[in-house]
């Protein structure tokens, strides 16, 4: 089951396991615009939890996933890109089941057309993406982007 993470403990017990982007505090996590979701058994074990910013533009680094993400949230507002900036797992298979939910139930609840990552530059991030059907739609200094078209 897919749940929206807005209980600030459970966020912040998960959230210190990113191996992705741990540098990134939970504050930061939980602005305007941000979500955090978890894969949740029904045992209430976490399988997998993936970390969600939107924007209007698509950013390649985090600086721009940052001010990306707080212009397109100003005044009821709500970015038309959904951007993957993080997604770990604590169960084989389940972070490609982490995003292929989070992008259905994205696409049901909110205005968004497009789903992007702001992956690292990192083979295993890309061998995960293009296993999963992404493709590569950009690649900077820091980090590369992959557009699964859902």
């Amino acid at each position: 089951m897919l749940t929206r993470m807005d209980d600030v403990d459970w966020k912040l017990g998960h959230c210190k396991d990113d191996p992705v982007r741990p540098h990134l505090p939970l504050a930061w996590r939980a602005q305007k615009g941000r979500e955090v979701w978890g894969l949740e058994r029904e045992d209430g074990a976490i399988d997998a939890v993936i970390c969600v910013a939107y924007t209007n533009e698509v950013p390649i680094t985090e600086h721009e996933l940052d001010v990306y993400s707080q212009a397109a949230c100003q005044d009821g507002e709500h970015g038309n890109i959904a951007v993957f900036y993080t997604v770990w797992s604590y169960a084989r298979g389940a972070g490609r089941t982490m995003v292929l939910e989070a992008a259905r139930e994205i696409k049901r609840s909110r205005p968004v057309r497009r789903f992007v990552t702001l992956s690292p530059l990192t083979e295993m991030a890309e061998r995960f993406h293009l296993r999963n059907g992404a493709r590569l739609v950009a690649r900077g200094t820091e980090c590369q982007n992959f557009e699964y078209d859902l």
